[in-house]
């Protein structure tokens, strides 16, 4: 167990409240510079969800639990005697409340500006109470050099190495400011060999720590052998150090500077930068401060200029006397360069898991296929011209978009009875979300429903390309075994055809330059009605068919007319159409509040082995 006066050391654990994740990842890194055996982050609390969060320590990914309450996280990590609390000021005070009130927690870090002074006065009482230590609020936190480190305390991985921070040096610092805590951070360094600890309590009126609280821990530290203190105008909290030094409380050399000694050169009354910084009378001014302290024993600068100079002449006192012991210098891990910081700045390249060459929505607005969603939605493109850039990457001739929006049209929906509406009926009344009903339907889709539309493209183009008569072609199906796709309607025939085809073949006749393939497979259909009058070109075999037309007339080749056959691209039309109707109906049934579909008795032929046919043993 740790001293009373240390608060932070190579083996504190802590609890983060609030899921900042670029300052927990920047308190693991410094943990792995510092080289530290394990990370200092053992669990986040975010009240809205649970589970986990991944991380990096060093080049491993590390997985950090999360929880809902300080209550579990505190029950998992009993030995986590530090809570970082980033909760917004409108409830820093109950949660830091409710972690002063665990057996476990001693220390809290509350980083909100803009709490209460009621509340804050509140805090400090009740951690006096129960004899922990509140940093903030308002402040950026603190740390101990080499061991751990508040949130974004020090700022970068560059100045926390220049600063000498990956290793403890001798000095105690304590300052209200957390803006200058960096920048003292360097002068002490510059000026010794480095703080040990250091901390910033917060620029509100009523920190819920003093400077003094933090000095007077210093002086119970046999391995911080001098204090430097950074106070400001405003307030009295320097004058407790003062009579602290005249009662002999405070032995070991402090140097201290109050900022504000500009103060006086304004005409009026100043506010500085902190809630506290604002003198009420002339004992809260700088000057007088300074002034106190210095005649109480202090060692107080002429000005801040000199106040590195103050810190370095003690320290070489200190040294003089053999108080000072040899530092060993260690070689802080180089923290590995993030994937996405390397690839900007160009120095690594990888080959990607994924190749996307139809949109891009990496700048201010996606591109399809190399154009702005504005230039689309501003220049009127149409569903079709969507549809041919995001699956064709280019824009088709007015024509050929509209015909795609024919077929999605057409293709929409052929009511409640094929497949797949069918399916997505009866999965909505068992009470199924959306999603699911709309899969089930589309998981019908296949060689005999639907999916036909890239087989007759297939069979029609082989057939039609190397120059088979449509007689030659339909034995040769027949000879092989294979239904010729595209060709034949369970209900549809040639005196009761199919309205569907019927507008399709008027629309090609009227607006595509060519009908090669359409013309072959209606002398192939004229054929098959001679055997049978249903045998006619059906909706999907003429989608695929007028398809290989659409592409010829936009002077595709027939290499790259057979790569959107083998990719299936035709068969996405009639998914896509018919996904609207799926979704009608499901929501149909949903609306009409239908219950559990139970297939009727009536409807299904029971034939059962006899009993001889199957003897009982």
């Amino acid at each position: 167990m740790k001293p009373e006066y240390i608060l932070f050391d190579k083996n504190t654990e802590v609890i983060v409240y609030g899921n900042q994740e670029r300052a927990i990842q920047r308190m693991l890194d410094f943990d792995y510079i510092c080289r530290r055996e394990k990370p200092s982050v053992v669990a986040i609390i975010t009240p809205t969800r649970s589970g986990s969060h991944r991380f990096f320590f060093g080049s491993k990914e590390i997985i950090i639990p999360m929880y809902k309450t300080i209550k579990e996280a505190v029950e998992k990590f009993p030995d986590a005697d530090v809570m970082v609390n980033f909760a917004s000021y409108r409830s820093a005070y109950p949660t830091t409340v409710e972690a002063l009130n665990t057996e476990t927690i001693r220390t809290i870090g509350v980083i909100a500006e803009g709490v209460p002074e009621r509340r804050a006065k509140e805090l400090i009482a009740l951690s006096k109470k129960e004899n922990k230590y509140i940093i903030g609020p308002a402040t950026v936190g603190g740390m101990a050099a080499g061991a751990f480190r508040i949130g974004n305390t020090a700022g970068t991985i560059e100045n926390i190495v220049a600063s000498k921070l990956t290793r403890p040096g001798s000095v105690g610092f304590v300052s209200k400011s957390g803006g200058m805590l960096n920048e003292m951070f360097n002068i002490i360094a510059r000026n010794s060999n480095g703080i040990y600890e250091g901390i910033a309590i917060g620029g509100d009126r009523y920190p819920c720590s003093t400077l003094l609280e933090h000095i007077l821990r210093y002086e119970k530290n046999p391995k911080i052998k001098m204090s430097v203190c950074l106070g400001e105008v405003g307030g009295l909290d320097e004058y407790e150090i003062v009579e602290a030094l005249k009662n002999k409380k405070i032995k070991k050399p402090l140097v201290i500077w109050v900022t504000g000694t500009c103060a006086k050169i304004f005409p009026t009354e100043v506010q500085f930068g902190h809630a506290g910084a604002r003198a009420g009378s002339r004992l809260e001014t700088a000057d007088a401060k300074n002034k106190a302290l210095s005649k109480a024993g202090a060692i107080v600068p002429k000005s801040f200029n000199d106040f590195g100079k103050k810190i370095k002449a003690t320290f070489e006192e200190l040294k003089k006397e053999g108080k000072i012991q040899r530092m060993e210098e260690i070689k802080p891990k180089e923290i590995p360069m993030d994937f996405k910081e390397a690839l900007k700045d160009g120095k690594i390249r990888k080959k990607a898991n994924i190749i996307c060459t139809i949109t891009d929505d990496r700048g201010e607005e996606p591109l399809y296929a190399g154009i702005p969603i504005s230039e689309i939605i501003k220049g009127n493109y149409s569903l079709g011209d969507v549809i041919s850039l995001l699956w064709f990457k280019r824009k088709f001739p007015q024509w050929a978009s509209d015909f795609i929006e024919l077929v999605l049209k057409i293709t929409a929906d052929h009511g409640p009875c094929v497949s797949g509406a069918h399916n997505a009926i009866i999965t909505a009344r068992a009470g199924k979300d959306l999603m699911s009903c709309v899969a089930s339907g589309l998981l019908t889709i296949g060689p005999r429903f639907g999916g036909a539309v890239v087989g007759a493209a297939k069979y029609f183009k082989q057939a039609y390309d190397t120059g088979m008569e449509p007689r030659e072609f339909v034995d040769e199906m027949k000879n092989k075994g294979i239904l010729i796709p595209g060709i034949g309607h369970r209900v549809k025939s040639l005196q009761n055809p199919d309205k569907r085809v019927e507008l399709l073949k008027e629309y090609a006749f009227k607006n595509f330059p060519k009908t090669e393939y359409l013309n072959y497979a209606l002398k192939v259909e004229k054929i098959t009605t001679t055997k049978r009058n249903n045998l006619i070109l059906n909706v999907d075999g003429c989608i695929g068919i007028l398809s290989l037309d659409l592409f010829k007339s936009l002077e595709y080749t027939k290499d790259e007319i057979q790569d959107i056959i083998d990719t299936e691209v035709l068969n996405g039309l009639f998914v896509l159409g018919r996904t609207i109707g799926i979704i009608g109906h499901t929501i149909d049934q949903k609306r009409l509040k239908e219950g559990l579909y139970r297939h009727p008795w009536d409807d299904v032929s029971f034939m059962l082995p006899r009993e001889k046919e199957n003897p009982k043993e």
